[in-house]
C-alpha cells in the first residue's frame, strides 16, 4: 500500500510537472504576443503623435482660412450694397428720362403746327444755303475761268 502511495506521489509530482512545463510555454508565448502588443502600441502611439500635430495644423490653417472668407464676405457686403445704390440711381435716372421724355411727347404734340413751321422754315432755309452755295461756286469757277484765259 505504501507503494501505491508512492507511485501516486509520483504520479502527482510528474502530472505537475507536465503541469509547469505547458504552463511555462504558455507564459512564454503569451510574454512574446504581450511584447509585440506592446510594440504595437508604441508604434500606434508614434502615429497618433503625427495625425495629432497635423491635425493641429490643418485645424489653425481652417481657421485662418475661415477669418479670410469672413473678411472678404464682409468686403464683399460693401460692393453689393454699392452696386444696389448703382441700380436704385439708373432707376431714378430712367424715371426721370421717362417723365422729360413724356413732357416732351406732350410739348410736341400741343406745338405740332409750330414745330411742323420751324420743320418748314428750316427746310426752305437749307434750300437757300444750298443755292447760294451753288451760286458761289459758280462764280468761283467762272472767275478761275477768266483768270486761265
Amino acid at each position: 500500500m505504501i507503494i501505491i502511495l508512492y507511485l501516486s506521489a509520483a504520479v502527482i509530482a510528474i502530472a505537475f510537472l507536465i503541469l509547469v512545463i505547458y504552463l511555462s510555454k504558455t507564459l512564454k508565448s503569451l510574454q512574446k504576443t504581450l511584447d509585440n502588443v506592446a510594440g504595437t502600441m508604441a508604434g500606434l502611439e508614434k502615429q497618433m503623435e503625427g495625425i495629432t500635430s497635423e491635425t493641429t495644423i490643418l485645424l489653425h490653417k481652417t481657421n485662418e482660412l475661415a477669418e479670410d472668407i469672413q473678411r472678404k464676405s464682409e468686403s464683399l457686403n460693401s460692393v453689393v450694397d454699392a452696386v444696389k445704390d448703382v441700380g436704385t440711381s439708373i432707376q431714378r435716372f430712367n424715371k426721370s428720362v421717362h417723365t422729360v421724355t413724356d413732357k416732351v411727347a406732350s410739348d410736341i404734340e400741343k406745338n405740332q403746327e409750330k414745330v411742323s413751321q420751324v420743320i418748314q422754315w428750316g427746310n426752305v432755309v437749307i434750300d437757300i444755303w444750298d443755292k447760294w452755295k451753288d451760286k458761289k461756286r459758280k462764280t468761283s469757277l467762272d472767275s478761275k475761268e477768266d483768270t486761265s484765259i
